[in-house]
C-alpha cells in the first residue's frame, strides 16, 4: 500500500497520507478528484448524503462551501457532525473522515468566494438551494436580473453562503487488494495526537 514506510508502518500524520493520495488522484481521475460524498443527519434523525467539492485542507480540517440556508445547511445547524467518503474508482481507494463541524471564518468566506468564477457568483444569489423551483426559465430570469443588478461592480458574498470545516476526529484509507483482502488503515485522533491500526477487511 503506498505511504508505508520500509517497516510496513503508516506515516504518523494522515493528512500527509491523503495529500499524497490526492495527488494521485489529481493525475489519474479526468472528473474532479476533491469531489467527496457528505452524509449529514437532520433534526429529525434521518441522514442524507450528496457530494461536494473539497476546497480547503491544512492541519484544522477538509472545507467545503455551500448556501448555509440549504438542507445540508439545516442538518448542519441542528448536528453539527458530518462525514465524507472519497472514492476515487481507478486507483481503487477511498477515504472516509468522521468529524465535528465548524464554520469558517468571514475573512476565509470572503477570500474564497472571491476567487470564484463570476458566474458562479451570481448563481450563489440566483438559487434558493434546496427549495422548490417551479421552471428552469424562473432560474434563468433570476441569474438575469442578477447580473444587471451587479453590472460593472464586483459580486459579494451573499449572507447565506460560506463554508464548513469538518475537523476530523477518525480517517480511514482504504486500498484494494485480490479477493477482497483490502488494506484498511485507520487513524483516530486523541489527546496526544493521532494512532492508527490496520483493520481486519
Amino acid at each position: 500500500m503506498n505511504g508505508e514506510n520500509a517497516t510496513g508502518e503508516m506515516p504518523a500524520d494522515p493528512f500527509a497520507f491523503f495529500r499524497a493520495w490526492l495527488a494521485e488522484a489529481e493525475t489519474a481521475e479526468p472528473n474532479d478528484p476533491n469531489a467527496m460524498a457528505l452524509a449529514t443527519v437532520g433534526p429529525d434523525g434521518r441522514p442524507s448524503i450528496r457530494v461536494v467539492l473539497l476546497k480547503g485542507l491544512d492541519a484544522r480540517g477538509f472545507v467545503f462551501y455551500t448556501n448555509t440556508e440549504s438542507r445540508k445547511g439545516d442538518h448542519l445547524a441542528a448536528h453539527p457532525l458530518a462525514a465524507v467518503n472519497f472514492h476515487w474508482k481507478s486507483l481503487r481507494r477511498q477515504v472516509r473522515v468522521e468529524g465535528v463541524v465548524e464554520r469558517v471564518t468571514e475573512a476565509e468566506a470572503d477570500a474564497y468566494f472571491a476567487s470564484r468564477p463570476r458566474g458562479s457568483q451570481i448563481g450563489a444569489w440566483a438559487s434558493l438551494q434546496s427549495r422548490p423551483l417551479d421552471s428552469r426559465a424562473t432560474l434563468e430570469r433570476r441569474v438575469r436580473e442578477l447580473e444587471a443588478l451587479h453590472a460593472g461592480r464586483d459580486v459579494p458574498r451573499p449572507p447565506h453562503w460560506s463554508g464548513y470545516r469538518i475537523v476530523p476526529q477518525l480517517m480511514e484509507f482504504w486500498q484494494d487488494r485480490e479477493f477482497r483482502l483490502h488494506d484498511r488503515f485507520q487513524y483516530a485522533a486523541g489527546p496526544d495526537g493521532w494512532t492508527v491500526a490496520r483493520l481486519y477487511p
